[in-house]
């Protein structure tokens, strides 16, 4: 298996994601759509940050139990309730990605939504993973 990541000269610098990923592989892992939520179902956080890291963390623990590591992500989507609440936080979100993912990002997009599917989550991330 093996991601090759993909970084135009001619696109603008991609800070936190990368613009393509070739991939290739024998198995697909496609993550289901992960918010804020703990093990008895209750979104935890109140501010996005708290909330990304146990969304990502939850995505990440998914992968995991799938037998695969953060870099094997080829694709992760966020939905955002408050876009502009993302861009203001998207350093800390970075940091936060960085110490649990690491430094080999996925292709990403962010799309504002108008709400969840549990009226207290600001965010969520499902993503597909390339595993050997």
């Amino acid at each position: 298996m093996s991601l090759e990541r993909i970084n135009p000269r001619e696109l603008s610098p991609a800070t936190g994601f990368s613009h393509a990923v070739v991939a290739s592989g024998s198995r697909l892992v496609f993550l289901a759509g992960q918010t804020a939520l703990d093990g008895a179902g209750k979104v935890v956080g109140e501010a996005l940050p708290q909330q990304f890291e146990r969304a990502l963390a939850n995505l990440l623990a998914a992968l995991a139990e799938a037998g695969g590591s953060p870099s094997d992500l080829a694709r992760v989507t966020v939905y955002a309730v408050d876009v502009a609440d993302y861009r203001t936080c998207a350093a800390e979100l970075g940091r936060i990605w960085r110490r649990l993912a690491g430094r080999e990002y996925p292709a990403m997009a962010v799309v504002g939504v108008v709400r969840l599917w549990d009226e207290a989550a600001l965010v969520e991330l499902d993503g597909l993973a390339v595993l050997p």
